[in-house]
């Protein structure tokens, strides 16, 4: 994929379209690339990085009580799978080139974490 996110994306109940363009627009416009002062200054838009999308309802996990998951929280697929769908389009018309697997799919996902950055975005608090 080179240069770019792979995003893990979460969606619970009553998350919205324009909430998926929202995150989509602040994700293509944040600045967390460096620039060549070595300062982060750049957008994922200015270095022409890509993005692979993964749908991930596992961060919607509640462990507070027992040993055992609950994935409550976590929209039902179909939903789900429709702002997925929506956030990764809303990407790509920011100008951001990306990828996704296939959604509710068991896949194997390596990546390099290359710098400080690994960020939770939302449009609220929950």
């Amino acid at each position: 994929m080179g240069q770019g996110f792979v995003v893990f994306i979460g969606v619970t109940h009553g998350d919205t379209e324009d909430q998926a363009r929202i995150l989509a627009r602040k994700l293509a416009e944040l600045r967390v690339f460096s620039d060549s002062a070595g300062k982060t200054n750049l957008s994922i838009l200015d270095v022409q990085g890509s993005a692979l999308v993964v749908s991930q309802f596992t961060l919607y996990a509640n462990t507070r009580r027992g040993r055992r998951p609950s994935f409550t929280d976590a929209a039902a697929p179909e939903p789900a799978q429709a702002l997925v769908e929506s956030f990764r389009q809303a990407l790509e018309s920011a100008g951001v080139p990306t990828a996704s697997g296939r959604f509710g799919a068991d896949m194997q996902v390596t990546l390099v974490n290359d710098g400080p950055f690994t960020l939770l975005l939302e449009t609220e608090a929950h």
